[in-house]
């Protein structure tokens, strides 16, 4: 069987041509996408959205996951900054960062 030729590009790929700029934000953008980069943590994410609060108790059984599974995905978006705890007795209350979602949001819009 005959190979199919197809009409070869006179143009010439001239990488010199591309320079991307230093872009600050890039590295907190990142970090954020990094953090929701798991269905997990997208659930929970979208779960602490609507509501002002929420026990750690309460996560494992929405999200249906081991304690300790949960655990370090609630710590990965701890330290991304898109949620918040605090100590409660012997519970951890979560909350969603509503100033970290929306730098979150700004950054993903600001890559059009």
């Amino acid at each position: 069987m005959a190979k199919k030729q197809t009409p070869q590009s006179t143009q010439i790929c001239d990488s010199s041509a591309v320079r991307l700029p230093d872009d600050q934000s890039a590295v907190g953008l990142s970090k954020l996408a990094w953090a929701v980069a798991h269905p997990a943590r997208v659930r929970i994410v979208r779960l602490l959205i609507g509501r002002t609060s929420c026990v750690c108790g309460e996560i494992v059984e929405e999200i249906t996951l081991a304690q300790s599974t949960v655990s370090q995905h609630l710590k990965i978006l701890k330290e991304s900054g898109l949620i918040q705890g605090e100590v409660d007795g012997p519970r951890v209350c979560y909350c969603i960062n509503r100033e970290k979602l929306t730098e979150f949001k700004e950054l993903v819009a600001g890559l059009e």
